[in-house]
């Protein structure tokens, strides 16, 4: 099979795991750096995203339990599933909740009922499920130029920089203090070969926020422990025609090609079509708690491939696999702690963290073919105007490769002539 130069990189036939994968070979690849990566990105997946989650059922009427079972869902149910898939491809897999999709559901609520939403969330996962077993994900995300796919990618994550420079002016200190000790660190090898700058950053930003008194959890007289609720689905044909297509554009599409972009770009080889299984399998399941679908998240998977040895960059996706179980587990607590933090602190660690991760994209999208398609692509995402309920990061990629097949021909047809002589 000859595959194009300028596609999405096919995942080749998962390999045996080698003599040395089990217990002690993990045990082995674990270093500092993969567990700074791990709570870093854990961090921030339950930090701003969460944020959306609670806005998003606070908006639906949905009650604190059913909040709490939401969470719990997300974070346990998603974190199982990063602990296998990384474990069993030896690569940074790390799965949560799709964000576009919550944006989604969010309006959905103004005119469903939650066990409508719910039975779509099923409707979804079996959608996802059987076109991941068909092969077709991956056929039809190969057809797609890297450039253009980083193109989106560098939109979608834009604003995660931008969020960074906007903390200085919503709280300096804690943003000036954190930057420094990020830059510091990086600045010194020898020290950053022991403590990864994000954690540096953390650290600092913790002891600034507890110095300056800003820290009030409230956590009153709430359980700890997580109680998920088991929702009971109702089909609707109205909530499945609004809700089931788009939702599984933006995890298979969307959410799964900002991932899988970010880990090739890294140097793996992601199974695409075992990837968008899993994620239908999982949604399928935590739908019955109340949880949004699965995605292979982008920017966790980006924060914990983006340093360290990349051969032992799987076992930060089993660091935050644990962190989600257990925090899964404390759902109620996790819940009101992280939304006490101030929000320069989580904007800074972000941004911070997807430094490197801009950097690669852009390059990628712009330092060759197709650049003038990824331009196009790039400039759509920013814009996030969605269209027919579906977000802006896939009409990105519909506009970025039809105007590349107008701008970048000789691109295509030089593209073309190599994949003839392979």
């Amino acid at each position: 099979m000859v595959t194009a130069p300028h596609s999405t990189p096919s995942a080749p036939p998962p390999e045996a795991p080698e003599a040395s994968s089990g217990p002690r070979g993990f045990w082995r690849d674990l270093g500092i750096a993969h567990i700074g990566n791990g709570l870093a990105g854990f961090f921030f997946a339950a930090s701003g995203p969460l944020a959306i989650v609670l806005a998003t059922g606070r908006k639906g009427g949905l009650t604190e339990v059913e909040l709490a079972s939401w969470v719990f869902g997300s974070l346990a149910i998603n974190g199982l599933v990063s602990i296998g898939y990384s474990l069993a491809w030896r690569q940074p897999l790390v799965f949560f909740w799709t964000i576009p999709g919550t944006v989604l559901v969010a309006s959905a609520l103004d005119h469903l009922t939650f066990p409508q939403v719910i039975g779509a969330y099923i409707a979804t996962g079996i959608l996802m499920l059987l076109l991941g077993l068909s092969g077709w994900v991956k056929r039809t995300m190969a057809a797609i130029p890297m450039p253009i796919v980083m193109g989106m990618v560098a939109g979608a994550f834009l604003d995660f920089g931008l969020d960074w420079v906007r903390a200085f002016r919503g709280d300096w200190i804690i943003a000036a203090a954190m930057t420094a000790a990020f830059l510091a660190v990086s600045a010194l090898p020898l020290v950053s070969r022991w403590l990864p700058p994000l954690i540096a950053a953390l650290i600092v930003g913790a002891l600034v926020i507890y110095q300056w008194g800003t820290f009030s959890p409230a956590l009153g007289e709430a359980s700890w422990l997580a109680a998920p609720l088991i929702q009971v689905p109702a089909f609707s044909l109205a909530a499945m025609a609004e809700l089931v297509v788009p939702l599984a554009i933006t995890v298979l599409v969307v959410q799964n090609g900002q991932g899988i972009a970010v880990l090739t770009a890294a140097g793996h080889t992601p199974p695409v079509d075992q990837i968008a299984a899993g994620c239908g399998a999982s949604t399928i399941v935590s739908a019955f708690v109340g949880a949004v679908p699965t995605c292979l998240t982008g920017p966790v998977n980006a924060i914990i491939s983006a340093t360290g040895d990349r051969h032992g960059q799987y076992t930060a996706g089993v660091v935050i696999g644990l962190l989600g179980v257990g925090f899964g587990l404390l759902a109620p607590l996790v819940t009101r702690l992280m939304l006490s933090t101030p929000p320069a602190f989580v904007a800074t660690l972000a941004g911070l963290a997807m430094l490197r991760v801009l950097q690669s994209a852009f390059t990628v999208a712009f330092q060759g073919r197709f650049a003038l398609g990824a331009l196009v692509t790039f400039l759509v995402t920013v814009a996030a105007i969605p269209i027919l309920g579906i977000g802006a990061p896939f009409w990105a990629l519909v506009a970025g490769t039809a105007a590349s097949l107008f701008l970048d021909r000789a691109d295509w047809r030089a593209d073309r002539g190599q994949t003839l002589r392979v």
